[in-house]
């Protein structure tokens, strides 16, 4: 299990499509068990993608696999349309 420090400025990218989403910017823990339950990403885009265009609030469950630079998730569409 990761800490949400160590999440933090990972690259999280869908495993269907291959899309950068964007960055780990925070991680919500359960206050009772002291888990993960939602990474908050940061999402970029417009010249050479230095302007923030929103945030996306991804749940655990929907993590596919976690490494030491990036993170898989996967079906992104429904987070991102219940953040």
């Amino acid at each position: 299990m990761f800490s949400g420090n160590q999440l933090r400025r990972r690259i999280v990218i869908n495993a269907d499509t291959a899309e950068r989403i964007g960055s780990v910017y925070d991680a919500e823990i359960d206050a009772v068990t002291g888990q993960v339950t939602r990474l908050i990403v940061r999402r970029y885009g417009g010249l050479a993608a230095f302007f923030k265009i929103g945030e996306t609030m991804i749940p655990w469950s929907a993590i596919v696999a976690a490494g030491s630079e990036y993170i898989l998730v996967k079906t992104i569409e429904k987070c991102l349309k219940n953040p």
